[in-house]
């Protein structure tokens, strides 16, 4: 059997289609996964993915391209599979998806819809309707003859050594950036959190991307240890696996940590709900207010000033919750 996932979000969800992935790698004789180039990464990390194929899709992503027929045309050239299953978050038709996948000559698909599919799907599934990503990816899995096959936690290959990068010791690490505005903390409330870490007796490695690199010598200052734009997947992976508790908002790297088996205090925005993208299998401790007037909206920027959900939150909560976290471990 020539099975294909697609999942075509960014690196944080393609990490909780891994379980799915799994279930499926387990009955399969061969899984390609298909996915957004922000995705690509994730992808490559995810055990049971013997394929990565990479589209921009133009119903998907912040900055979607266009319509371009030879696109459409290639892509359904380079399938080459018997099963899929369309991965999609709850507010997402994979039917666009299902219909490339069937002018591929895919003959059997898979996909939670809310929406009537014609014939382009051979099971419309229906989701928990507050199950979590990845338990939802894997309840389609499962309907679709794929059960899963061991504790459904997220997982990534085993990371490299970064010792290089994390030197000698316990730490924990901070990571300020998010792809979406109104799921960060502040630069100010990052940097008074890494003092105040400091202060405690924490070892701070503060990690980001290349284009955050302003961001993390802010937030890193005199008291922490500036990792920005020095990460890629793997190694950032290794980096969150050494330790001891990860401070992010709903972020890819909160995935990340979840997949390498590290608590995460969370500081989570509640423009989407906290039981469908919180961190998954892994102790945490879930800072933010998630009764405040943005809960639900899936705003990308603050639409209430001030940020109230996070900004309410200290740096002495964000410590307490790290020793809590550390305590219990």
């Amino acid at each position: 059997m020539r099975a294909l996932v697609t999942r075509l979000d960014s690196f944080g969800d393609v990490l909780l289609a891994g379980p799915a992935v799994r279930a499926v790698a387990a009955r399969a004789d061969r899984v390609a996964l298909l996915c957004s180039p922000r995705g690509a990464p994730a992808a490559r990390l995810l055990p049971g993915v013997d394929e990565v194929l990479v589209w921009d899709a133009p119903w998907g992503g912040f900055d979607p391209p266009a319509v371009d027929r030879a696109d459409l045309d290639a892509l359904v050239e380079r399938i080459d599979a018997d099963t899929a299953l369309v991965l999609t978050s709850f507010h997402q038709s994979p039917l666009p998806t299902a219909l490339v996948l069937r002018l591929a000559g895919v003959g059997y698909i898979a996909a939670d819809s809310t929406d009537y599919p014609g014939s382009l799907l051979d099971l419309r599934h229906q989701r928990a309707e507050d199950a979590h990503e990845a338990e939802a990816a894997l309840e389609l899995a499962a309907a679709a003859g794929f059960p899963c096959p061991d504790d459904g936690r997220l997982r990534v290959t085993d990371p490299p050594a970064a010792s290089d990068l994390t030197g000698a010791g316990p730490y924990v690490v901070l990571h300020p950036g998010a792809s979406v505005h109104a799921r960060a903390w502040s630069p100010a409330r990052c940097a008074e959190a890494v003092r105040e870490l400091a202060a405690a007796g924490h070892r701070v490695l503060v990690t980001g991307g290349p284009g955050e690199r302003e961001l993390t010598a802010h937030v890193a200052g005199a008291h922490g240890t500036d990792l920005g734009g020095r990460t890629e997947a793997p190694q950032l992976a290794a980096v969150l696996a050494g330790a001891g508790a990860v401070v992010t908002g709903n972020t890819a790297p909160a995935h990340l940590a979840a997949a390498v088996g590290t608590p995460v205090v969370s500081l989570f925005a509640p423009v989407v709900p906290a039981e469908r993208w919180g961190p998954h299998g892994v102790p945490h401790v879930l800072l933010g207010d998630q009764g405040a007037p943005c809960a639900g909206s899936r705003a990308r920027d603050c639409p209430v000033p001030g940020h109230p959900c996070l900004d309410t939150v200290t740096a002495t909560d964000v410590v307490a919750a790290v020793d809590k976290l550390l305590g219990e471990r």
